[in-house]
């Protein structure tokens, strides 16, 4: 790179700002790099992600978010502060997966953020392709990666000891979301019963991504090498958020290439149909995924200090977290009716809590 843009010393940011310095597009031709535009999100508060390619490598080298909206360039603003805060801290073995603020440009007067770019390819690519989540050997190891980065950012980060909190805010938001609903009473109880149950359990706190889903995950050779989109992040938050999101989400969309009535390749207990059906089944159902994704949260709450038969309490509670803070009101609606077929379970579970 031989502008001055691109071998002058990066600033890294930090909660006090410099100057916005240059527009998006200005940077971009002065960088030297090509660029590729990423799918902009279908969300209300969309951003823009531009990478800056390397043209002797063909590596991206850097990323760009812009917003769309104004709140779209708050969160922005709530990642560069994570991002420059977790460089900080260092955590050992994972530092070097996590983008690190760079610059700070500005996108039709409001301000984007430039980073590293992390290497590997989505995690999305692999589990989309024929017959990914139909294998046990390729799911698990899917887990097993997301496992590991999880066990090493959370060691990395590791702080006070406090009570298991899995509500942080989230009945007060489905309060003020779904104001009408006439049946958001009885959710919150059940809520309450639910986060009271995994309050008996004390662990560390520890930085939190806020959205660890696959989608957010890069792979390299089996091995997580990035982890991006860290806008609901925090250094010292419940790390239990993370380890159930992951779950969640991976459980959520295995029926997504199947059609309505059909039963779902490598899963013969689950047929595709009424939206949430994965999750359902890993909550109650019985193969070697349900065993597969009680094993992974049971495994990861033991290692943090919970009670691993929390599994299923914690599970709820993040199914009433992604009602809650999910920024498209549609996709919040189908998790608070998820979280009503789910919340009470079969008789032959109710003990394992």
């Amino acid at each position: 790179m031989s502008t001055a843009v691109a071998t002058e010393p990066f600033p890294e940011l930090s909660a006090s700002a410099p100057p916005i310095r240059l527009s998006l597009w200005d940077f971009v031709r002065a960088s030297g790099l090509q660029s590729l535009v990423l799918g902009t999100s279908k969300d209300p508060n969309a951003k823009i992600t531009v990478l800056l390619i390397s043209p002797q490598s063909g590596q991206p080298v850097l990323a760009v978010k812009a917003p769309t909206t104004d709140q779209a360039a708050r969160a922005i603003e709530a990642e560069r502060r994570v991002l420059g805060d977790l460089w900080r801290l260092q955590p050992r073995g994972v530092v070097e997966t996590i983008p690190r603020v760079v610059d700070l440009l500005d996108f039709e007067g409001r301000p984007a953020v430039v980073t590293t770019a992390v290497q590997g390819a989505s995690m999305t690519t692999a589990y989309l392709s024929r017959r990914h989540t139909a294998s046990s050997g390729w799911v698990a190891a899917d887990f097993d990666a997301a496992g590991r980065w999880l066990a090493d950012f959370q060691a990395g980060t590791v702080g006070q000891p406090a009570p298991l909190e899995m509500d942080g805010g989230v009945a007060e938001r489905l309060r003020r979301r779904f104001p009408d609903d006439e049946r958001l009473r009885a959710d919150l109880a059940r809520l309450a019963e639910i986060c009271g149950r995994l309050r008996r359990n004390t662990l560390a706190r520890t930085a939190v991504h806020g959205d660890f889903w696959f989608g957010n995950v890069l792979l390299v050779d089996g091995e997580v090498a990035g982890v991006v989109d860290w806008e609901a992040g925090t250094t010292a938050g419940e790390p239990v958020r993370d380890l159930v999101r992951f779950a969640l989400m991976y459980a959520l969309y295995l029926d997504c290439r199947t059609r309505a009535g059909r039963c779902v390749t490598g899963h013969a207990r689950l047929t595709a149909g009424a939206w949430g059906a994965g999750v359902e089944y890993a909550l109650n159902g019985t193969g070697w995924f349900p065993d597969l994704f009680r094993r992974f949260l049971g495994e990861g709450l033991a290692r943090l200090g919970a009670e691993p038969e929390s599994w299923r309490d914690a599970s709820l509670a993040g199914l009433a977290e992604v009602a809650a803070l999910t920024d498209d009101d549609g996709f919040a609606r189908l998790h608070l009716e998820l979280f009503r077929r789910v919340s009470d379970p079969p008789a032959e579970q109710r003990g394992a809590r």
